[in-house]
């Protein structure tokens, strides 16, 4: 066996290993917690709402280990089980040019990947969050979405692939430095024009009809130093029933967007609340901080797969007879998640970190309580465990535990 197959085979048997032992500690703790309100939600949360938490949190658990199965189940059969050479041999039996066959074996791959774990989604949406209450969504706008997202990834990526293939079988050995810049260059854009172009296609955005509400958040705006293209409500009920906020966008192109399940949720105080929290990330520079941190960690990737597309053993280790730097793309796409795990407690870490910022600039801008009761709302109607565990928060959470944030803030009011 080749001895890049055996680090491959180890890192994948350690990475699962550790998930499968974290998985079963957050399913042990929330379900010995699972009959008792935590003492700090006792007057905000009931025991049955505290009891449909913890069973939706189970519920995704269980779907979890399974889709954990099938994840491990596609990479081997892609890698070792020989599935990335037959769809190179499909491909390279058109005799198109190589980056258009390069192309091709990519984008085959990976919606191949996506057909396969399509019955685990069909599940999440239509028997998990069906049986807990969220699921709006119909087979037919199941069927649209999809057909939309899988028509738009290959639109937007088909172009955006062949570029970099170019780059790479063309401009030597530094390639890897121009297409990181094309990749986030493409990225920038992307962001950019996500609210205008992309996002209408799959939602409705209007313009916030309450006047009042308007005057308090263009005051809080104007407070912050923060300019937006408009404040929206997102017809986000059409698919779930689960409520968020967000901002999109970049430069002169920012927009603000409810979910209109958060509208009906929240009042005034508790709807300025959570805005205040999402200016607290723009204000502390969040967004700019980790968008140089995922490109610091996107360059050192393509000066890795620079490397690694060179090396006979990295292709023969993963089982691939076809060497090009499309399959080289393909491979690490696929295999550098193994590798990279235990990046993401340190990821996930930094988030936590910057969600106490943000809801400390809240704090700042607003009443504390208001925030208080705008996440406990949140937790309640979005079935958020209060007890998770808390090695399993470490490692997986980007928000801190709801305990522990509100404990946080709670000192602030």
């Amino acid at each position: 066996m080749n001895t890049f197959t055996t680090l491959f085979l180890a890192a994948l048997a350690v990475s699962s290993g550790i998930e499968y032992w974290l998985a079963r500690r957050q399913a042990s703790h929330v379900r010995l917690h699972r009959d008792r309100v935590p003492e700090a939600f006792r007057d905000s949360v009931s025991l049955e709402d505290h009891r449909k938490a913890a069973d939706y949190t189970l519920a995704k658990g269980r779907l979890g280990d399974v889709g954990r199965i099938v994840g491990i189940a596609i990479l081997l059969g892609f890698t070792l089980g020989g599935g990335i050479d037959a769809i190179a041999a499909i491909w390279n039996g058109f005799g198109l040019a190589p980056i258009a066959t390069g192309v091709g074996i990519v984008l085959t791959t990976l919606l191949a990947s996506q057909l396969l774990e399509l019955p685990l989604n069909l599940y999440q949406t239509f028997r998990i969050e069906e049986r807990f209450g969220f699921n709006r969504t119909t087979p037919r706008q199941f069927v649209i979405d999809l057909g939309l997202q899988t028509a738009l990834s290959i639109v937007i990526g088909a172009p955006l692939l062949a570029s970099i293939l170019w780059v790479m079988d063309s401009t030597g050995a530094q390639w890897w430095i121009i297409a990181w810049a094309i990749l986030m260059t493409f990225s920038i854009l992307m962001s950019w024009a996500f609210p205008t172009l992309i996002a209408p296609l799959f939602n409705k955005f209007t313009p916030l009809a309450d006047l009042t509400l308007r005057a308090r958040i263009e005051a809080l705006l104007e407070r912050c130093g923060f300019h937006a293209q408009g404040i929206f409500v997102m017809d986000g009920s059409k698919r779930s029933g689960h409520g968020n906020a967000y901002f999109t966008g970049l430069g002169n192109n920012k927009r603000i967007v409810f979910f209109d399940t958060l509208v009906d949720s929240l009042n005034h105080d508790e709807i300025e609340a959570v805005l205040a929290h999402e200016l607290g990330h723009f204000k502390r520079r969040h967004v700019l901080k980790m968008l140089a941190g995922t490109s610091l960690v996107t360059l050192a990737g393509f000066g890795l797969l620079g490397w690694l597309s060179g090396e006979d053993w990295f292709y023969q280790g993963l089982g691939v007879s076809e060497q090009s730097h499309a399959v080289a793309l393909l491979l690490f796409m696929l295999v550098s998640p193994v590798f990279s795990v235990f990046l993401q407690p340190l990821m996930a870490y930094v988030q936590r970190r910057y969600e106490f910022e943000a809801d400390d600039f809240a704090a700042s801008q607003t009443r504390a309580r208001y925030l208080v009761h705008a996440l406990v709302k949140l937790y309640r109607e979005n079935a958020s465990t209060l007890t998770p565990d808390p090695l399993y928060a470490a490692f997986h959470y980007s928000h801190p535990p709801a305990a522990i944030r509100i404990d946080h803030l709670a000192a602030k009011i």
